[in-house]
């Protein structure tokens, strides 16, 4: 009798701690509330918390696409998402990094595009145009900074020849709206939520890139890509043309293989459940999400080969 009590107290003992053992919580560094990333973000941590066995994840706003990978590099957050042409730039080392930032990738996700607007009746339509203007270009840690730079150099132009103001996506549309500045930037999946709240109220138009610009930019640089948004998204009158590029989850890359599979596990097989609740998921393909800019981490590699 004593010995059958000695062996359940210690099967209790042996138990108890994996039945009460709680979740290892995750810092998901996102950006500013009014683009994509909070929200997909916030779908991820929803997945990895509901079906991950060990893990669970929070959320966190951030500057964006740019800070992301410092954040990963001072161990602020544990995962991130970031812009395809952003992870390599901190991977290699290079601007607007100053040093090689460890870091791998779990999965490509969807595009995020340049909204360019203005007011409908704005006299703004080229790129070109907006030589003297307001503009309100997102904030300093953003993604959307990069590309600016990119399409003013094609243009012949700097920083100095806008007003550049740094505002979060939200802040910078309702500027715009209000006539405040005279153009708003969001670097985004569509529908992006700024964009969403200004024409509930006001009208708004894409302002262009000569083909021929936008068709040199993606041949220097490969990761950019021309992507059409359907004018029933923004209620455009046209179908505007705008400059993409594909966005991707990224950790640091000694981070633990285990958690790393778990999360790409818990997205991946419940894609469906975070198409469903969010627009942007729905671009998502299983099939595509290895072909990434930097080298796969290992626990993503794991998926990735079923194992």
């Amino acid at each position: 009798m004593k010995k059958l009590v000695l062996i359940i107290l210690v099967a209790l003992l042996v138990a108890v701690p994996t039945f009460g053992q709680k979740k290892t919580e995750l810092l998901m560094g996102t950006a500013s509330m009014g683009g994509a990333f909070y929200p997909v973000g916030q779908g991820i941590a929803n997945l990895v918390t509901k079906y991950s066995k060990s893990y669970s994840m929070v959320p966190v706003v951030t500057g964006g696409a740019v800070e992301n990978p410092r954040l990963l590099d001072s161990g602020d957050v544990d995962i991130a998402i970031t812009n395809a042409n952003i992870a390599y730039f901190a991977w290699a080392g290079t601007s607007p990094y100053t040093k090689k930032i460890d870091i791998a990738c779990l999965a490509s996700l969807y595009p995020s595009v340049l909204h360019m607007a203005v007011p409908v009746n704005s006299a703004i339509n080229d790129f070109g145009d907006l030589k003297g203007k307001r503009v309100a270009v997102g904030p300093a840690g953003g993604g959307t900074l990069d590309i600016l730079k990119v399409l003013l150099d094609e243009y012949g132009m700097t920083l100095k020849d806008i007003t550049p103001s740094y505002l979060a996506y939200g802040d910078g549309f309702s500027q715009m709206a209000d006539g405040n500045v005279d153009a708003a930037f969001a670097l985004s999946g569509y529908p992006a939520a700024a964009v969403m709240q200004t024409i509930a109220t006001k009208e708004i138009k894409f302002i262009e890139v000569q083909p021929d610009k936008l068709d040199s930019i993606m041949k220097k640089y490969p990761y950019y890509t021309d992507i059409t948004i359907g004018k029933d998204v923004y209620k455009t009158r046209k179908d505007p043309v705008v400059i993409g590029v594909q966005n991707v989850l990224v950790v640091k890359k000694n981070f633990s293989e285990e958690a790393v599979y778990q999360i790409t596990k818990a997205l991946f097989d419940n894609l469906p459940e975070f198409a469903a609740a969010n627009a942007n998921a729905k671009q998502i393909d299983v099939k595509k999400a290895s072909q990434v800019p930097i080298p796969l981490h290992p626990g993503a590699e794991r998926f990735y080969a079923g194992k």
